[in-house]
C-alpha cells in the first residue's frame, strides 16, 4: 500500500523542496479561460468563449457511433492503440484532406489528443530555447503559451485587415532566421480574417526560399458562411516539404472528444509521434473509434453544413448590432466564416480595464491584448458570436454598449 501525502509544508528544519521550473511560473495562465470562469453565472451573455454551440452537436449521431464500437468491438476500443492513430480514423482523415485537394495518405496523418497537443507536439520536436518563431500579430493565444513553454523568442509578422504581410516575413525570416511560422490562415482567432490566396502561395515562396517550416492551423476551415475556399498554404508549390497542417473535430464535431490530427512530412511527424509517446501514448481509442465509425454512417459534411448555416445568422446578428454598441469611431472585422469578430475602439480606450464594468451588466468578451507577442492593442476586443442565439446576441450587444458607456 501506498500513502501519498500531498502540500505538505516542510517542518521546522527540514529543507524546502526544490523550486518549479522557471517556465512554469514565467508561463500564465489562459485570460480565456480565467474570463470564462469568473462568467458562468447563467444570466451573463458570453462573447468571451471560442465555444461550439452545443445545441448543435450531433449528440445521436455520436452516442450511436459510441454504442457501435463498444458492442461491436470493445476489446478494442478499450485496449491500448499505437500512437500514430487508429488505421481506420487516420485513412478517413486522409480521404477527406484528398478530397479537399491536397494528395494526403494515411501514413502522412497523426492523430493527437486536440490539435492543441500537436502544437505541443510540434514545439517539443522542431524547437531548442531560444529559437525564433513567427507568428501573426494578433495570435492564437494558447499557441503563444506552447511555444513560449518551449523557452522559444515569438516574433510578430506585421499585417493588415487581410493578415500577414509576405514582404514583411521575408524581410524578418532574412533577419530573425525562425525555425517556422505559425499561422491560421483561414477565419483567424482571434481576428476572423482569412489570408488570400495570393498571399499563401507568397508565404509557401518564403517558406521555400529563406528555409522555413510553416504550420497551418485549421481548425475553423468548414465552418465556411460565404465566399469561395481559399487552397491551404500546403497545396503550393515549396511548401509540400516544409508544412504543418493542423486540424480538429473540436469545431465542427465535438470538442469534447479531443480529436485533432496533423499532416507532416514523414520525419518531423515521426519525431512528433515519439514526442507522443513520452506525451499520452496515445489518443483514447474509443474516441477515435467512435470518430471513424462516425464519418462511415453520417454525413459530416451534410450536419457541418447545417452548423454553419445557424452560425451565418448568428454572425449577421451581431453585425447588425454592433455598431450602435460600440463607441463612436469603432472598426471590426466581418468574417466571412469561423467563430470570432475582432474590433478595435478608439485610442483612448482600453478594454482590459474596462472588462470588470461591462460584465457588472452582464456580459463579457475577451480584450485583446493577450493575443499580441509584442506590444499590445488596448483598444481591441475579441466577441465569439456562435454560441448564443440571435435573440441573446441583440441583448448581448445592448448590454455591451452600457457597458463600454460607463
Amino acid at each position: 500500500m501506498v500513502t501519498v501525502v500531498e502540500n505538505v509544508p516542510a517542518r521546522s528544519g527540514s529543507a524546502p523542496v526544490p523550486a518549479l521550473a522557471a517556465r512554469a511560473t514565467a508561463i500564465g495562465g489562459s485570460p480565456v479561460r480565467d474570463i470564462l470562469a469568473v462568467t458562468a453565472r447563467p444570466e451573463v451573455i458570453n462573447f468571451a468563449g471560442g465555444l461550439p454551440a452545443p445545441e448543435l452537436f450531433d449528440a445521436e449521431g455520436i452516442a450511436a457511433a459510441y454504442r457501435d464500437v463498444l458492442a461491436q468491438v470493445p476489446e478494442r476500443a478499450l485496449q491500448y492503440s499505437t500512437t500514430e492513430g487508429e488505421p481506420a480514423l487516420r485513412a478517413a482523415l486522409a480521404e477527406r484532406t484528398r478530397a479537399r485537394g491536397l494528395p494526403t495518405g494515411a501514413d502522412d496523418v497523426l492523430v493527437t489528443t486536440g490539435s492543441q497537443q500537436a502544437l505541443s507536439l510540434l514545439a517539443t520536436a522542431l524547437l531548442e530555447p531560444g529559437d525564433t518563431v513567427l507568428v501573426e500579430s494578433p495570435c492564437y493565444l494558447a499557441a503563444l503559451q506552447a511555444f513560449s513553454f518551449a523557452g522559444a523568442r515569438i516574433v510578430a509578422v506585421p499585417g493588415d485587415e487581410h493578415g500577414l504581410d509576405p514582404d514583411a516575413l521575408d524581410a524578418l525570416t532574412a533577419r530573425e532566421r525562425p525555425k517556422l511560422l505559425y499561422t491560421v490562415p483561414t477565419f483567424q482567432n482571434p481576428t476572423g480574417r482569412t489570408l488570400p490566396g495570393e498571399r499563401r502561395a507568397a508565404v509557401a515562396a518564403v517558406a521555400a526560399r529563406r528555409g522555413l517550416w510553416i504550420v497551418e492551423d485549421d481548425p475553423y476551415g468548414e465552418l465556411r458562411f460565404e465566399g469561395e475556399r481559399v487552397p491551404w498554404i500546403a497545396s503550393h508549390d515549396g511548401a509540400a516539404d516544409r508544412t504543418v497542417l493542423l486540424g480538429s473535430f473540436s469545431k465542427v464535431m465535438a470538442p469534447g472528444m479531443r480529436l485533432g490530427w496533423l499532416r507532416a512530412p514523414a520525419a518531423l511527424r515521426r519525431a512528433c509521434a515519439v514526442a507522443k509517446q513520452a506525451a499520452d501514448l496515445h489518443t483514447p481509442t474509443v474516441n477515435q473509434l467512435a470518430a471513424a465509425r462516425y464519418l462511415a454512417d453520417r454525413d459530416l459534411d451534410a450536419h457541418v453544413a447545417g452548423v454553419a448555416a445557424v452560425y451565418r445568422e448568428r454572425r449577421d446578428a451581431m453585425l447588425a448590432g454592433i455598431a450602435e454598441a460600440l463607441p463612436a469611431g469603432s472598426s471590426w472585422t466581418r468574417p466571412e466564416g469561423g467563430m470570432f469578430l475582432w474590433a478595435r475602439l478608439p485610442e483612448s480606450y482600453d478594454t482590459t480595464a474596462l472588462l470588470p464594468r461591462v460584465v457588472e451588466q452582464d456580459v463579457a468578451y475577451v480584450p485583446g491584448a493577450p493575443f499580441y507577442a509584442a506590444a499590445p492593442d488596448p483598444a481591441t476586443l475579441r466577441l465569439c458570436f456562435v454560441t448564443q442565439t440571435p435573440e441573446e446576441i441583440a441583448e448581448g450587444l445592448r448590454r455591451l454598449g452600457t457597458g463600454l458607456r460607463g
